[in-house]
């Protein structure tokens, strides 16, 4: 293929996922004024990421179907049509169920782009230049985040959220166009018959699976909901596994698995899915509600992080071609683990400027394990393999984020709950300590203030139930880091077994 034509394809591919990315991170950043403008709870709002990540679930199994069956730009077009119809219908929508199937219809769309982005890469690129192509290709998935957030915040202070999908019409409208223009049928079709056993059986597992992961972090662990949801979606996974081992076409070949690097790779992945995504929504929480920073700051915070991930991405490419996976898994995870334990010492008083530099650090080992981990696994598959590892790995990193999250919330909430009753519990009459303690700051805000003694008293537990309150809230979050620590330190350890230098794909079976 010429250099030229490769340029474009890549350039098309960067920028369609870069669109998708990018409005999944303005979304995060709008949600409190969808909440106020739609008039809906933060149970009802969640759905807003929860049906998104459903439907984006349940579409990627079907996906090594699909590019084996619809040429490689129809596919491709036919997904960045769904993800712009979807993004129209989410901006006119006049109430939060419109609003939703929007949502769902960009997923449907965004579920199919992913692994057709990443096929389309392994199929134009050698084996011993994908780390570089997977590095170009990271940059989409790097920078929209770091400009997503801070782009969302500075629009929000002006227009209304809806404008955050607007923007993705024309976007999704001029992407389709250059598909047409200048995306090849690269990917080899074989026409397939559904599998439409397995599909539902898939469908079923993974989106009741991931419905009650996501159910976890705000009804907890122990809910009906939530234990219902789990239960009936591992039993349907098993299922499905049962019947795409059985069956002679399966809709997800398991065969896969037989690869020991792309195991080891998807097992270092799903372990950093589950630190990084949980990990994430824990910073926010920790910046707007407990430090008081804006939606604006909070992305600026996030900027430099995300920006530096960006740059590196491509870099760690060309290190992967050089030096193999397992060099850059280990310092990447090493990096990430010092950094995640450093969130566990958060306080009141923790500054803004620290706070941007670990998450800054924590990128930088980030940025060194996410592309090349999972290119150094697709490229032990052979061709025949490769849509069907592609979505294996992201199916599992999907479940991996989920479970991620849903651990580190309920950790967090749970712990929570557990620093406010020991604060209750030092806090009484019985302890002369604390009681005296309550008596001084009661006489000093009479003193200083001119009120009563009964109002001072109750101003003063006011206060101290507040402090409880605020200190609670970030030894939880300090809990939850402590959690995502070890995580990470699981997926260092794991990053030892890894193959330590790249070699070509033979295409043969076994344990490669």
């Amino acid at each position: 293929m010429e250099q030229r034509n490769t340029t474009a394809i890549v350039t098309v591919l960067i920028c369609g996922m870069f669109v998708a990315i990018l409005n999944q991170t303005m979304v995060n950043v709008a949600i409190p004024h969808m909440m106020t403008d739609l008039n809906v709870s933060t149970t009802t709002i969640q759905w807003m990421s929860t049906g998104f990540m459903l439907a984006n679930a349940v579409m990627i199994p079907i996906s090594a179907f699909l590019m084996e069956s619809v040429p490689t730009r129809t596919l491709f077009a036919m997904a960045m049509m769904l993800f712009t119809i979807g993004s129209l219908i989410c901006g006119i929508g006049p109430n939060f169920a419109l609003v939703l199937v929007g949502r769902i219809i960009q997923a449907i769309g965004a579920g199919v782009m992913m692994p057709l982005v990443t096929n389309i890469f392994l199929r134009i690129f050698p084996p011993e230049k994908m780390g570089r192509a997977m590095g170009m290709m990271g940059i989409a998935m790097m920078f929209a985040p770091a400009i997503g957030p801070t782009f969302a915040g500075y629009m929000l202070e002006t227009f209304s959220w809806r404008v955050l999908f607007y923007i993705m019409v024309p976007l999704g409208v001029l992407e389709v166009l250059l598909t047409f223009r200048y995306l090849p049928n690269v990917l080899k079709l074989t026409y397939p018959k559904l599998d439409v056993q397995g599909a539902i059986y898939s469908t079923i597992g993974f989106g009741a699976l991931l419905y009650g992961l996501s159910e976890a972090g705000s009804r907890g662990w122990g809910d009906a909901v939530v234990d219902t949801s789990v239960i009936a979606g591992v039993v349907f996974i098993l299922f499905f596994i049962y019947r795409e081992l059985t069956v002679a076409r399966p809709l997800l070949n398991l065969e896969v698995f037989k690869y020991y690097t792309f195991t080891m790779t998807t097992v270092v992945s799903v372990v950093v899915n589950m630190a990084m995504f949980g990990a994430m929504l824990l910073l926010p929480i920790f910046v707007q509600n407990i430090r008081g920073y804006t939606a604006l700051e909070s992305g600026l915070l996030i900027l430099p992080g995300a920006l530096l991930m960006g740059v590196m991405s491509p870099v760690s490419g060309i290190l992967f071609d050089r030096f193999g996976v397992r060099p850059l898994a280990v310092i990447g995870l090493a990096i990430t683990a010092i950094t995640t334990y450093q969130f566990t010492k958060l306080t009141a008083e923790t500054s803004f400027n620290h706070l941007l530099l670990l998450y800054a650090l924590r990128n930088l080992g980030i940025s060194f394990i996410m592309m090349t981990v999972m290119t150094a696994g697709l490229n032990r598959l052979p061709p025949s393999l490769k849509a069907h590892g592609t979505a294996a790995a992201n199916t599992m990193r999907q479940v991996a984020a989920s479970f991620g999250t849903a651990l580190l919330v309920t950790v967090m909430s749970t712990r929570t709950t557990e620093h406010l009753a020991a604060f209750a519990n030092t806090l009484t009459t019985n302890n002369p300590v604390a009681a005296e303690n309550v008596a001084g700051l009661q006489a000093g805000l009479a003193s200083s203030t001119g009120l009563p003694p009964e109002a001072a008293g109750a101003y003063a537990l006011s206060m101290l139930s507040g402090f409880a309150s605020k200190e609670s809230a970030i030894a939880g979050i300090n809990d939850s880091f402590v959690v995502a620590t070890w995580i990470t330190v699981a997926g260092l350890f794991f990053s030892f077994f890894l193959n330590r230098a790249p070699t070509p794909n033979t295409g043969g079976k076994g344990l490669k």
